[in-house]
């Protein structure tokens, strides 16, 4: 037994390779190309060079040994290449296999020089051994170096009539346009999962193994329309489950989550109810789920509830459940893009940041955080709106009441306002206070009063108080303040002081600053303190930039290092050693004694902080 054990293993074949497509029918979800080249064969069209693109696992390498056994093919009462290669030639299963002497497989990935080049071009002047082609079929091209390209350029232009290149990347913007332009271009597209769930029930039935229709959508989802992906997560889910594939233990294999607790999870984040929410990951995290995994299927989630809403068509998607299409309905119907394109921007982020972190599932709380404070703030417009209606309500309110209070007064005032005039404010009740004037003025004119005067400039100015910078340092503090972290650097690395002033910067310039970099200087400074300012290049020299100051620092603070006596000794001691850097430690304070009576109290020093 122990022997039969050892003879199956030794004969198994993993899915990807026992069911590699021979010919161009077994090819899934490539039919455009399939197309051309069925057209291209029939009128003899056939290109010196082919380059085959597209992500991993979509069967590059696989068309190319199918594209040289269909220029090799020969058979008998057929001697031509021919795309029906259902029945075996001559030389097809020496080419399939990888082991016939005319076409030629090289992996750019290790062999990515010059001198590799040098021995293809030297080789293709000699005529194929027993086929028609000469074929050489380079994979992962986009690794050859710049020269081994530069050297491919002439005989892949000019090649003799027996030699036809076959290329493969999954990189195709590596790749020089020169070499593109010598080459007929065909992008090999991801299956879709609709596609790929039923061909993984094809294979299934191929290997006698049951497995549902929920995990055929999980694989297909998770191979992300990669046939080889596919086809190696269903060998290990066949492994896993002992020869029945069922969609819990795919889930618990790759770590997955339950779509249905994922869509409670969003429904319970939309309904604001977070401790639910933080009790549901805690709960999927315990099972098993990666927090970082939960938030990409919850993004998914909110991608197809938004398409639902543009792309009704979207909800016929087979490889989806049932339970997921209805829900996602609901929800489209219920949800307005707005909250649906926050809480992607939000997960979108989240997800980053659980990925980075060394704690995925605390991140992940923070997340749903987030997103659950989000769902209930309203849009920008119904935020103003509400104001608005705010606003005129407080306008009606006053007006009513100035009414009632002139009312004993005479009916026609000869000095007062037109009484009749709706929402028209009596003198000495100044309405514009309810609210500020940036939000007066989108709120419309229900509120403003007749008598109110247009704002001045001077009012404008007074919105946007003026800042006052007096010295360099303070200019690079408020470009750290501002976030600013390229502008700071450049302040510190290129700029040379010749004079400051508030409202007026003379500098000089060192080192290679981008272009623009004054003009985008004086802007910031501009938009920043709120006036005017002059940014100027000048001739004179200036004062050193603060990298060169503290360069000239260090380089002091070594010299002094170096003349000390103890570090001397740890350098003669140890032979090749150097100075790297030297920090000066500041002294400790002695928090055993009392502070003196006029330090300042601690209460004080930290509300200023």
């Amino acid at each position: 037994m122990t022997d039969k054990s050892a003879t199956n293993s030794a004969s198994y074949q993993v899915l990807a390779r026992k069911y590699r497509p021979q010919n161009f029918d077994d090819l899934i979800g490539q039919e455009p190309m399939v197309r051309t080249l069925t057209n291209a064969f029939k009128t003899g069209r056939i290109a010196q060079a082919y380059m085959l693109t597209g992500v991993r696992g979509v069967g590059k390498t696989t068309t190319a040994r199918i594209l040289a056994k269909a220029l090799n093919y020969e058979r008998a009462g057929i001697d031509a290449p021919a795309i029906d290669v259902r029945e075996e030639g001559e030389h097809c299963k020496a080419i399939i296999e990888g082991r016939h002497v005319d076409v030629i497989e090289m992996d750019a990935a290790s062999h990515t020089g010059i001198d590799d080049i040098r021995e293809i071009i030297e080789s293709v002047q000699y005529a194929p051994a027993i086929a028609r082609y000469k074929v050489y079929i380079i994979d992962e091209v986009h690794m050859l170096s710049r020269n081994a390209f530069n050297g491919l350029l002439k005989t892949l232009e000019e090649p003799p009539a027996h030699l036809k290149f076959i290329f493969a990347t999954t990189e195709i913007r590596k790749v020089p346009v020169t070499v593109l332009s010598r080459c007929q271009r065909f992008d090999l597209r991801r299956i879709d999962a609709g596609v790929l769930s039923d061909y993984l029930e094809k294979i299934a039935g191929l290997e006698d193994v049951k497995i549902d229709d929920d995990a055929r959508a999980l694989i297909s989802r998770a191979a992300e329309g990669s046939v080889r992906d596919a086809l190696s997560i269903m060998d290990q889910a066949i492994a896993h489950g002992a020869g029945t594939v069922e969609a819990g233990a795919v889930r618990s294999m790759l770590g997955l989550a339950d779509r249905t607790r994922v869509i409670d999870l969003f429904e319970q984040v939309m309904r604001g109810d977070i401790a639910a929410a933080l009790a549901e990951i805690k709960d999927q995290y315990d099972t098993g789920a990666d927090p970082a995994v939960v938030m990409s299927d919850l993004a998914d989630f909110i991608h197809f509830v938004t398409r639902i809403k543009y792309v009704p068509a979207a909800v016929n998607d087979v490889s989806l459940p049932q339970s997921e299409r209805e829900r996602g309905t609901k929800f489209a119907e219920d949800l307005s893009v707005r909250v649906l394109a926050r809480a992607w921007q939000i997960l979108v982020k989240g997800i980053e940041e659980i990925q980075r972190s060394e704690r995925p599932l605390a991140a992940a709380d923070m997340v749903l955080v987030r997103l659950t404070h989000a769902s209930s703030l309203p849009a920008p417009d119904d935020l103003i709106k509400q104001i608005s209606e705010a606003g005129t309500a407080s306008g009606t309110n006053k007006a009513g009441q100035n009414g009632s209070r002139v009312g004993a007064e005479p009916a026609a005032p000869q000095n007062g306002p037109d009484p009749s005039a709706p929402l028209q404010q009596a003198p000495g009740i100044d309405d514009s206070a309810a609210a500020p004037p940036k939000m007066q003025r989108q709120m419309g004119t229900n509120t403003k009063v007749a008598s109110e005067p247009e704002l001045a400039p001077q009012d404008e100015r007074q919105e946007k108080p003026v800042l006052t910078l007096n010295s360099f340092d303070e200019l690079i503090f408020l470009a750290e303040d501002k976030r600013d972290i390229k502008l700071r650097t450049l302040l510190r690395k290129n700029v040379r002081l010749v004079s400051f002033g508030d409202g007026r910067l003379d500098i000089n310039l060192t080192g290679n600053p981008p272009p623009g970099f004054v003009s985008e200087l004086g802007r910031k400074l501009n938009d920043w303190s709120g006036k005017r300012w002059t940014v100027t290049v000048s001739r004179e020299g200036g004062a050193p930039s603060i990298e060169e100051q503290e360069q000239a620092e260090a380089g002091e603070r070594q010299d002094a290092a170096r003349n000390d006596p103890a570090v001397d000794a740890i350098l003669k001691e140890f032979p090749g050693s150097r100075i790297i850097d030297v920090r000066v430690r500041e002294e400790e304070p002695d928090l055993a004694e009392p502070p003196d009576e006029g330090d300042e109290p601690l209460d004080d020093f930290f509300d200023k902080i």
